[in-house]
């Protein structure tokens, strides 16, 4: 979800910082610096202009589960993904993503809120320095340590995945919450490359891959209208966010971490807190497919 595009304010890229090589116990000193400041280094993609400047349909934002709609005409989500159509992965040099081969319908979701087939493009991740923090969405406030997006295009409405970024309902993103917990076994067939593409730039092929595999067992979600959350800042996103989390071991997460936004031969920046903070929802609706509990039943 990477691009560029008009100057935003400051408040929009505070924790969108470059994290220089430190001890961990220093992580959380940076994030309040990044929380309190506009004088922290800041990550180059946000250095240049954005575009959606006053945009109404910002990207993420927190979820109240009480306040969510629930919306009996929401179907369940139909996914069939196409393992053979993976091609590698790589480090953008924001985050790592793994590129999918979309030239055919055969892999993408369509049904849930969506009325045409969306084709999977890519998938990537967020991720914070610290376990406390690291998600883009929030729910009632809760902030999980990462947050994978599996990106997907309007290919009955657009020509490709260009088009489809800036045009209206020209993409879906599923979010997916990660907690700490039991080891993924799928996902460490991805944590196991990761010390090849440490750098910027680099890329690795990962062979087959299916990540439905990735997905919670409960199909659960919340959607509203939405934006991508690197610039373009795009509002063309149709988002689906999983209410359940997935486990992964500590360590799983810890590998993430081992990345650097840097390039070879540049001075290493250590590759975390790489999301945007939390925009408003202004006049939005958040529908969910499942109708919540009194207290909710957060993971």
């Amino acid at each position: 979800m990477l691009g560029r595009g008009p100057h935003k304010p400051l408040a929009i890229l505070r924790h969108m910082g470059l994290l220089r090589a430190m001890r961990p116990q220093r992580w959380r000193s940076w994030h309040s610096c990044a929380e309190q400041r506009s004088g922290c280094a800041r990550h180059p993609l946000w250095s240049g202009p954005v575009s959606s400047v006053g945009g109404t349909r910002q990207s993420p934002i927190n979820i109240q589960w009480r306040d969510s709609v629930y919306d009996p005409q929401l179907a369940p989500l139909k996914v069939s993904y196409d393992a053979t159509s993976c091609r590698y992965l790589w480090n953008t040099g924001y985050f790592f993503q793994v590129e999918f081969d979309d030239a055919h319908e055969e892999s993408g979701i369509s049904g849930g809120p969506l009325g045409n087939h969306y084709r999977l493009k890519q998938f990537h991740f967020h991720w914070g320095a610290a376990n406390e923090w690291g998600s883009e969405h929030r729910v009632d406030g809760h902030a999980y340590p990462a947050e994978l997006h599996l990106v997907h295009w309007n290919s009955t409405k657009y020509e490709n995945y260009k088009e489809a970024t800036v045009g209206a309902n020209g993409l879906a993103v599923i979010g997916v919450f990660l907690k700490l917990g039991a080891r993924h076994e799928a996902l460490q067939r991805l944590v196991d490359v990761l010390p090849e593409v440490k750098h910027k730039g680099t890329q690795v092929d990962v062979g087959p891959f299916d990540p439905s595999c990735l997905l919670p067992a409960c199909r659960d979600y919340w959607t509203y209208p939405g934006s991508l959350t690197t610039p373009p800042l795009a509002e063309s996103v149709t988002w689906i966010i999983q209410k359940m989390p997935i486990e992964v071991a500590p360590s799983q997460l810890s590998a993430f971490r081992t990345l650097l936004f840097s390039g070879h031969g540049e001075e290493e920046e250590v590759m975390v807190n790489n999301y945007r903070p939390l925009q408003p929802l202004m006049d939005r609706k958040v529908r969910s497919s499942f109708q919540a509990t009194r207290m909710g039943t957060r993971s």
